[in-house]
């Protein structure tokens, strides 16, 4: 196999992969939705003892979206590494890489202001 039909399955390999993340994504997007809809119609001031333990609640409810989405949002960053690592390497062996990052302003993947 040449080094081009290898980067090319690594790029595939990293589209599906993106696939099922967004899958994933729009599957917490749904379960938020619903968990939303239920707490504000099943959940009252009444079923609390006072506010303080309702905000709790709410909280660490919220608490937990973030934290998947934060893990997520972490995923992406390492696989749109690695994406700009492969696209880099190509443009090195290309002798293209005179320009600047000619991949970088195409593919904006994490850009370097999230690390």
């Amino acid at each position: 196999m040449s080094r081009n039909e290898t980067y090319h399955r690594m790029l595939m390999a990293a589209s599906h992969f993106q696939l099922n993340i967004a899958l994933i994504l729009e599957a917490k997007a749904v379960e938020a939705a619903r968990s939303c809809q239920w707490i504000c119609q099943h959940l009252s001031g009444v079923h609390f003892e006072d506010h303080g333990e309702q905000l709790k609640k709410t909280i660490e409810i919220h608490d937990q979206l973030i934290e998947v989405i934060d893990g997520m949002t972490k995923m992406e960053q390492a696989l749109a590494k690695n994406i700009q690592i492969i696209l880099g390497s190509q443009e090195e062996e290309s002798g293209a890489g005179q320009g600047g990052d000619q991949f970088g302003t195409l593919f904006p993947f994490g850009g370097e202001n999230n690390q």
